[in-house]
């Protein structure tokens, strides 16, 4: 947790190690997150940072996350996110060094179809990682 300090216009700049991310966050099916920058990390108040990985062949339950919109960085392997328009599954494939938006409350997944394992990084503009796992299809059928 971040430290109090008399002037908040000068509060230290906080480090989160690689080895130091946390698992205990929400989590989906099929996927792993872990913690980086956040209230319970480093004290942040409205953002909240980490890394996903799904693994080769694999795909994430679907979920959203609430009212928080949500950035993403491709930073290895080949992820699909997929989510339904009009009732139609629409599949964004992007490549390494690509970003992908999530609206709020936008109900998705994560896949993997590659060999490889994908990495992630997810940006948050709530400091809570809320996940909401959900039942069925994207589509409703």
């Amino acid at each position: 947790m971040a430290e109090q300090h008399a002037d908040d216009w000068h509060r230290p700049l906080r480090h989160v190690r690689a080895a130091d991310l946390s698992a205990d966050t929400g989590q989906t099916p099929g996927m792993s997150r872990r913690e980086a920058v956040s209230a319970r990390t480093v004290g942040s108040e409205r953002v909240w940072m980490g890394q996903t990985t799904v693994g080769s062949k694999t795909a994430s339950g679907n979920h959203h996350h609430g009212d928080s919109e949500t950035a993403i960085y491709v930073v290895s392997g080949h992820p699909a996110f997929v989510f339904a328009v009009d009732g139609e599954e629409v599949r964004l494939t992007p490549e390494p060094g690509d970003y992908v938006f999530v609206p709020p409350f936008t109900p998705h997944r994560e896949e993997n179809p590659g060999d490889e394992e994908a990495v992630v990084v997810l940006a948050r503009s709530s400091q809570e990682a809320i996940v909401v796992n959900l039942p069925g299809s994207l589509t409703g059928a």
